[in-house]
């Protein structure tokens, strides 16, 4: 596995609204492994593979932002105040690093009030988002030099590898571009039934609002869209409550909170991976959506869609982790169905 790849991938910038850094890679990662590559006005990149027919087309997504933030105030000492692009549960943010991309790159620290002087009742407060601000070490002068209202904040973290996993801020969603990528890279000099759109969407994480417009514009027959879903195979958890587990295979998305996925595409990836040999894991997710939504719903006719999933613990922190075997199957997974989604022609409703 092209680790090395995944971890440039990873820890490239990229908040909702801001993928600017991550395209610009996703771009040049790109070069000769498509017909045609674009970028439309809200910034998702569209890679087309021509197939043997034009007929109908297949769109895959993965999106591209990662969960950051939004310089929203300087105070009279320099600290920064922020606002959330993206779901975040505050008790992740303590003691974390981050680095506000303004007229050049300053990193700062998430700081909030130290435990010595809260009171009893703070002390047994939930934390709120509220409680943070950011601290460069700097004072407002210098601070105002580089740091501007609006300037995009992103988790500052390095990928290491852990035994059989890997582990990283922002492995929702990078590790699916990865993965789109490296399919495209299997799907190299190979023939495809239909045109392939490979689309790397943009903010996601605000609202899937780059997988609408583009499917909107490509009008998909079919469409898979790849994220990472909840592996809570942790201490404390019951199984019924796992969702999926690390190194159990690739996940094939049934349901989650915005999309109940076709059932036909839902069986073609079991059968696809059951014949190919990969190891699969079924899942059905009760919270939170995917670019799937918008690729099923957003097109003029609708989509045969449904999505394939890399299981994940720690998510949206920067401890995200997952497991080689697991991202190795999706690729394999995606590449395969890729080049067999004819036979969804021939399964009924």
């Amino acid at each position: 596995m092209n680790i090395s790849l995944l971890k440039k991938i990873c820890e490239e910038s990229g908040a909702p609204g801001f993928e600017g850094p991550i395209r610009k890679l996703v771009l040049k990662e790109l070069k000769g492994l498509a017909d045609d590559v674009s970028v439309d006005n809200l910034g998702n990149v569209t890679a087309i593979k021509k197939g043997k027919s034009s007929d109908k087309k297949i769109m895959v997504a993965a999106h591209m932002d990662e969960i950051g933030f939004i310089v929203t105030h300087i105070d009279d000492r320099g600290f920064v105040r922020f606002h959330t692009l993206g779901g975040f549960d505050p008790k992740t943010l303590v003691s974390q690093r981050v680095i506000i991309h303004g007229k050049k790159d300053v990193v700062g620290v998430m700081g909030s009030k130290p435990i010595h002087v809260m009171s009893p009742e703070e002390r047994n407060r939930p934390v709120k988002i509220t409680d943070f601000y950011i601290d460069l070490g700097l004072s407002k002068e210098e601070v105002e030099k580089v740091v501007s209202i609006g300037d995009s904040i992103t988790r500052d973290r390095e990928l290491i590898e852990m035994g059989n996993c890997v582990n990283c801020k922002s492995l929702d969603n990078r590790v699916s571009v990865f993965v789109l990528i490296e399919a495209l890279k299997e799907l190299k000099g190979k023939k495809i039934p239909y045109d392939l759109y490979a689309v790397f969407t943009v903010q996601e994480e605000v609202g899937i609002r780059g997988a609408n417009v583009a499917a909107h514009r490509i009008n998909p027959d079919f469409g898979i869209g790849l994220d990472t879903t909840i592996a809570y195979d942790l201490p404390g958890a019951q199984p019924h409550e796992y969702v999926t587990s690390l190194g159990k295979g690739v996940a094939v998305k049934i349901m989650d909170a915005s999309t109940i996925c076709d059932s036909r595409m839902v069986e073609f990836l079991k059968s696809t991976a059951d014949k190919k040999k990969i190891t699969w894991q079924p899942e059905i997710l009760t919270a939170g959506g995917t670019d799937t939504a918008g690729i099923q719903r957003m097109g003029r006719d609708g989509a045969i869609a449904g999505a394939i999933s890399i299981p994940t613990r720690h998510i949206h922190s920067v401890i995200e982790m997952v497991n080689k075997d697991d991202v190795q199957g999706a690729i394999d997974l995606l590449a395969s169905a890729v080049k067999e989604v004819k036979v969804l022609e021939s399964m009924e409703q």
